[in-house]
Parts: C-alpha cells; sequence; structure tokens
C-alpha cells in the first residue's frame, strides 16, 4: 500500500509535538497515548495492527498484530482521517522531555530500525513491525536495544528521543560504540551487534553495563542522549518511597519545610 503524503510540523524546543495536516481522505496513524488534538472533521478510528494492508489475511493481521506484543505495545492502534474537505489538521505529543525526528523512508530505501518505544506516529500505510535478530549476543545482551522496530514503506514516520538527539552519518566500515540505550534508530544499512565491554575492572567497578552496541556504517544512525529509561531509574531511585533520599530544594526548613509542602505520597 502506497502511503499518504502528509505536510507536517514540529512545534516546540524541549517538550515538542507534531502537527500534521490532512488533505480530504488523507490519514495518520499513532501509537495509542500520543494523540494531542484535532480539528473538527477528522474521524478516529481504532485498528487491528497498522492497517498497511501489508497482509490482508485474517491470520497475516493476527501474526502482525501479535509481533507488537512483543515490543510491548498494544495490538490496537489509532488512526486519524480527514471525512471532509478542505485541509485539517491534528497534533501528537511526545511523552517525554526530547525531540521529535521525521523520517522519510522514500529516501533512505523504505526501511527504518528504531528502539521499541520510539515510534510515534507515520502517514497511512507505513507498516510498523518487529526486527527479529539473527545474532545470539544480541538476543542475550541486548538489553534496551534487543527488540528493534521496523518501520516500512514510501511514506515520514515520527519517532520521539529523550534529551538531546545526535545525527551521525556512518562511511562504509566506519564504526561507532554506543550504549544500547542511547540509540534512537537507524538505517537498514547499517549492521548492529552487541559487544563486550571486557577488562575486569570494567565489568566489576564501571557501572555502565557489561555490554554495548556497535553500530558499523555505511548509513545514518540517531542518538539520544537521555534515554527514558535512565530518567525514570534516576527519579525512581530518588523517591522516598523507594528508600531515596530527598536531597532538598534550598528551604531554611530543611525536612520540616518537605513535611509541610503537601506532596510526600511518592
Amino acid at each position: 500500500m502506497k502511503a499518504h503524503e502528509i505536510d507536517y510540523e514540529i512545534i516546540g524546543e524541549e517538550m515538542q509535538y507534531v502537527e500534521i495536516e490532512l488533505d480530504p481522505q488523507e490519514g495518520v496513524i499513532a501509537e495509542a497515548g500520543s494523540f494531542m488534538m484535532m480539528e473538527d472533521g477528522i474521524r478516529m478510528d481504532t485498528i487491528f495492527g497498522d492497517g498497511s494492508h501489508k497482509d490482508n489475511s485474517v491470520m497475516g493481521k493476527i501474526f502482525g498484530a501479535g509481533k507488537r506484543l512483543l515490543t510491548g505495545e498494544s495490538l490496537f492502534m489509532t488512526a486519524f482521517y480527514n471525512d471532509v474537505l478542505g485541509k485539517k489538521k491534528v497534533s501528537f505529543a511526545s511523552p517525554y522531555p526530547g525531540k521529535i525526528i521525521p523520517i522519510d523512508l522514500s529516501l533512505i530505501g523504505g526501511k527504518f530500525i528504531c528502539q521499541k518505544d520510539a515510534f510515534l506516529c507515520a502517514a497511512k500505510g507505513v507498516s510498523i513491525g518487529i526486527e527479529f535478530s539473527r545474532k545470539l549476543g544480541r538476543g542475550l545482551f541486548g538489553g534496551e536495544g534487543f527488540i528493534m522496530q521496523k518501520l516500512e514503506g514510501d511514506g515520514v514516520a515520527f519517532v520521539h528521543a529523550g534529551g538531546t538527539t545526535l545525527k551521525k552519518e556512518l562511511a562504509l566500515g566506519e564504526k561507532l560504540k554506543v550504549d544500547t540505550g542511547c540509540i534512537i534508530g537507524f538505517d537498514h544499512t547499517v549492521n548492529y551487534d552487541i559487544e563486550f565491554v571486557g577488562g575486569i575492572k570494567n565489568t566489576i567497578f564501571g557501572g555502565e553495563g557489561l555490554f554495548f552496541a556497535t553500530l558499523s556504517g555505511p548509513g545514518t544512525v540517531y542518538i539520544q542522549s537521555l534515554p527514558f529509561s535512565r530518567l525514570a531509574n534516576r527519579v525512581l531511585a530518588l523517591a522516598p518511597s523507594k528508600g531515596g533520599k530527598s536531597r532538598g530544594e534550598g528551604s531554611i526548613l530543611g525536612g520540616l519545610g518537605d513535611l509541610l509542602d503537601g506532596d510526600n505520597r511518592f
């Protein structure tokens, strides 16, 4: 299925959202929970799988939707269609601070591989699946980067990332070693593998994990400075209910001020 051609604008700096303009009968698909707002005249529809019609058989639809469960996503997605005359707009927001990155699949060979929770929305007709790893090392030690999503088609897709993002072009044979959680995604021409850090001191005292990802060119890779898992772990570590210690907020009342501020539930 040829993907719908959509116009868009990414708005904001650190807390971004993407505003998509739909012509009559055009549509866009999105992950559950990413919807922000839409103009009157746009119809919202819950669909099984991604609605790309890559395999229209019953088993094909079940298998396609079932693969989404492996990435931790819902069996269903939401589609938005412009059913009226004239252009209409619908917006989707990033779930945490960072950037939204547009990926034009028609310019990169029709396939992009990304983190399992990076996908935000895409033009109707883009297929969302999972990229199976053929290497044992990736499967056993890949961590956040093990199960990757693949976006296929000829339309525009949007992925989101935490913190600051880096777009890096890798030449043929050029390698980049990255923390598995810091990968946003990469072209399908990039080779991806898991490598052991090595060294007794690094293994025991490094604090950076035992493995990192090795990306080999040619192709484009996208890196994020603050994976959501890293941010969430830091917040949980400091939460009083998890045994963390409050750093205080500069009040001269100290602990007494914390008791009076009215928000000590977490």
